[in-house]
């Protein structure tokens, strides 16, 4: 720890702040800060942690990230520190202070905005280009025996060369949970309420079953709602909490729509539903979703 300077950069200026509430209990701040030697920004997470078990947490992000560094789509941890100890007994707190890199072209979902009020459609090929990288990720954390289980757009970077960088591994867990009983379901759904978004959630995360085996088919959903918001901005299911309808009954639904008006072909229309499987046993695995993406790339470039 401490080898960029950790406390002179804590203490160095604050030029952005975003408040995120994690695991229904901690928080955390994502704060832009310069080295003031180098010049050089950062982004400084802090998570606030309030017991035991949520410093276990956060330091279990940490964890994750290093197992799978360096890999050139998933974001980095540059530096650490954990100050205080948390004991909820006694209403003591502890925060953990990360060192990430700082991406300023921003996210994914900064990016699909700007698009979207200019109504900008990227190209096909940037599409599948963007979407193979950020599949990239996902195997490599696959592969390390972990799910991410909160793939969107918000949690995809950019980097200076455009490349996706997926970021935020707290809600990252084993890939493979077996449930026994309607405690262990009630245990996960609940799990999946406070970490996993809404609008990119898994079927299987919103209505447990009591013996089951969820996999980490939940990334594929998820992967399949952030190809779904790369053609046309946002998540199949944005639209449906935006008008106050219930997200859950429109993802048990399996009714995926794609506009009238889509400027994109049949077979990448058919990529999506691939990974959109309600039943996660019909879904594929990261790999046949790369294989068919990188397909598509290849035949496009020969009719070029």
């Amino acid at each position: 720890m401490n080898s960029i300077g950790l406390t002179m950069l804590i203490k160095s200026c604050i030029c952005m702040r975003e408040s995120v509430e994690i695991s229904g209990s901690g928080f955390s701040n994502i704060d832009l800060v310069e080295n003031s030697s180098t010049r050089r920004k950062y982004a400084l997470k802090r998570i606030t942690n309030h017991s035991q078990n949520d410093e276990k947490s956060a330091l279990k992000e940490i964890e994750i990230i290093k197992k799978l560094s360096p890999h050139p789509n998933i974001t980095k941890v540059i530096d650490f520190s954990l100050e205080g100890t948390a004991d909820d007994l006694v209403n003591l707190t502890s925060s953990l202070n990360i060192v990430l890199p700082y991406y300023k072209n921003g996210s994914l979902d900064n990016y699909l905005a700007r698009k979207s009020k200019l109504n900008d459609f990227i190209s096909e090929r940037q599409v599948l280009v963007i979407f193979i990288g950020i599949c990239e990720a996902v195997r490599a954390i696959h592969e390390c025996g972990y799910a991410h289980r909160d793939l969107k757009t918000g949690n995809v970077c950019l980097s200076e060369t455009m490349e996706p960088v997926l970021v935020d591994f707290g809600s990252a867990t084993e890939a493979r949970v077996e449930i026994c009983g309607q405690q262990d379901a009630m245990k996960l759904q609940d799990e999946a309420e406070e970490k996993c978004s809404l609008c990119y959630r898994a079927p299987e995360l919103f209505q447990v079953e009591s013996y089951a085996i969820v996999d980490e088919r939940t990334d594929i959903w998820s992967l399949g709602c952030v190809l779904y918001a790369l053609c046309f901005f946002k998540s199949p299911f944005d639209s449906v909490y935006e008008r106050g309808d219930s997200v859950s009954l429109a993802v048990l639904s399996g009714r995926i729509p794609f506009p009238e008006n889509s400027p994109y072909s049949q077979d990448l229309h058919e990529l999506i539903s691939f990974q959109l499987k309600t039943n996660p046993m019909e879904r594929p695995f990261i790999y046949s979703v790369i294989e068919k993406a990188q397909d598509l790339v290849t035949r496009m470039e020969n009719r070029i």
